[in-house]
């Protein structure tokens, strides 16, 4: 492990927020970590920093911020059908990605390109274009923060929900990922509910390829979102909020247009980022933060935003969304 004082976390944020921890501690092997919680996440403030893409540091961190770095993939169990994969929390998501296309292992290639480390997969569910990582995730491995203790948890105690999981409820700050385990197929298999990602392969006539497949979701991405390393952004801001079969035949009345797509219980879920546009927030701004031009739901640092500018914009648009359609938005990223 390697522990630096006074650490400026501008690189470890997609945001860009120049903000400081007192202490950032990287964890470089995954037998340190009971090392790291007794000296020192059990003395101090602490936060388990990921690749900061889902993360909104709002003031300096008084506290240790603890980084995993440690990466590897490993094939735990082969069959004629699927593939177990035994995955480091610190292994960058996208180079997970390129391993199964180069590997033909299907399953996640619809969640190509969204930044993070795979340790943070499981705790925000993350998912995209028709698909959640909870559909590939076989169990996860990590330690206790109370206890020091090692635990695993197959998927169903997971209690994987909608960009929600026992890491963000009943277990919330008191685990450390290590292994994420993914169960992936062999066989060919595709998940193309997502219309937008049907047109684009139709449009472009590509062959039913893991790596077209995966090139279509990245162009997709592309075309709608900021590279962070060009303009600051933690990915989308608010979730897709989630009401009832009554509610939404209301709405569609006023705004025949409107998105929803079936959720649990016979509900809908609606976009925010077609809420946010029709409140007249796409591409807008107020000081150096501002939504982006070709996606409402994406919050950005156009240079120089401090924290405050950001979440002013964040307030802003829950604001005039709740007064113009009676929803209030919830923020997706963590506010730290």
């Amino acid at each position: 492990m390697q522990l630096f004082e006074n650490h400026n976390l501008k690189t470890y944020n997609t945001f860009g927020m120049e903000v400081f921890a007192r202490q950032f501690l990287q964890m470089e092997a995954a037998d340190e970590i009971p090392t790291v919680i007794n000296d020192y996440l059990k003395r101090e403030p602490y936060y388990i920093l990921g690749g900061g893409s889902n993360t909104l540091f709002t003031k300096d961190f008084d506290g240790v911020v603890a980084h995993p770095v440690f990466g590897g993939i490993e094939v735990m169990e082969r069959s004629r059908d699927i593939v177990l994969l035994r995955v480091a929390a610190g292994e960058p998501w996208d180079n997970l990605i390129q391993y199964c296309i180069r590997h033909e292992y299907f399953g996640i290639e619809n969640l190509t390109a969204i930044p993070g480390l795979v340790g943070s997969a499981p705790v925000q569910n993350i998912g995209a274009y028709g698909v959640e990582v909870k559909d590939t995730i076989y169990k996860v491995e990590g330690f206790r923060i109370s206890t020091s203790e090692p635990f695993e948890l197959m998927n169903a105690e997971c209690q994987f929900a909608y960009r929600n999981s026992i890491f963000k409820q009943a277990l919330k700050n008191d685990c450390i990922i290590t292994y994420v385990w993914f169960q992936l197929s062999i066989k060919e298999h595709f998940t193309l509910t997502y219309q937008g990602l049907a047109n684009a392969m139709a449009e472009r006539e590509l062959p039913m390829k893991l790596r077209y497949v995966s090139d279509c979701v990245r162009k997709i991405r592309d075309a709608k979102l900021p590279d962070p390393k060009v303009v600051g952004n933690g990915g989308s801001f608010f979730k897709n909020p989630v009401i009832s079969a009554e509610e939404y035949e209301e709405l569609k009345c006023q705004y025949p247009d409107l998105i929803a797509y079936d959720a649990p219980d016979g509900q809908k879920k609606l976009s925010a980022g077609q809420l946010i546009e029709k409140a007249g927030w796409k591409g807008k701004r107020m000081g150096n933060a501002g939504t982006w031009k070709n996606q409402a739901l994406v919050l950005v640092n156009y240079g120089g935003a401090t924290p405050k500018e950001v979440l002013d914009v964040a307030e802003t648009i829950i604001k005039d969304v709740k007064n113009l359609f009676g929803i209030t938005l919830e923020m997706e990223i963590n506010r730290i």
